[in-house]
């Protein structure tokens, strides 16, 4: 930008000492290289947006997993999990529950322990929404409890968990968030009924604006 600026200068006092004596030859030279001084400028500019060690590099693409060196920078990326993704159960460590839909058909499933109602669901096609994918925010994956006893033996729902089952459809005495109910070997055999509707409001939409 300072070489441009001086060009510019070198060009205005051609024009001042000698207005009616400069030719056109002498001014298309003066403005082709004020031009070239001025593409050259932006050019620098743009090359610091940057760093020269990332120059003509292809970094890799977003989710890939591995890692990248570049220069003297390294950079490591991991593919995101699956929404609605588990593993199956090891032999002999299955556990079951058993889902009954809104047209009152049943689906068992093996699953594996720590795994949680709302992922069970997604990742067998069983209509279970979870708008807040799982964060404890809405309660659109509201499930009812069959078996009184068995619901006992489930821990506690948080005041938060609380909150959102005060917004959910059809709420009953054994209303629980899928997303909130991890399967132990104590809740083995687990039966769990989808309400006939759900009630898509978050968290988020009760905040201050």
């Amino acid at each position: 930008m300072l070489a441009t600026r001086a060009a510019v200068r070198t060009l205005v006092g051609l024009q001042k000492r000698s207005p009616h004596s400069l030719n056109k030859s002498s001014t298309a030279v003066a403005t082709r290289s004020t031009r070239a001084l001025s593409s050259n400028a932006l050019l620098s500019s743009r090359s610091c947006l940057v760093p020269s060690n990332l120059a003509g590099q292809s970094l890799r693409k977003p989710g890939q997993e591995g890692s990248l060196s570049v220069g003297h920078r390294s950079f490591s990326a991991t593919s995101t999990v699956s929404h609605g993704h588990i593993d199956p159960p090891k032999a002999g460590e299955e556990l079951y529950v058993t889902f009954i839909d809104k047209e009152g058909d049943e689906h068992k499933i093996a699953v594996s322990k720590g795994d949680n109602l709302l992922t069970i669901a997604q990742a067998h096609d069983i209509e279970m929404e979870g708008a807040c994918e799982g964060s404890c925010s809405c309660s659109t994956c509201h499930i009812i409890v069959e078996d009184e006893d068995t619901f006992d033996k489930i821990p506690e729902a948080t005041d938060e968990e609380n909150d959102m089952l005060d917004l959910a459809f059809g709420l009953t005495e054994t209303s629980r968030l899928g997303c909130q109910i991890e399967m132990t070997p104590e809740l083995n055999g687990l039966r769990v009924k989808l309400p006939n509707a759900t009630r898509n409001l978050q968290a988020s939409d009760f905040a201050k604006k």
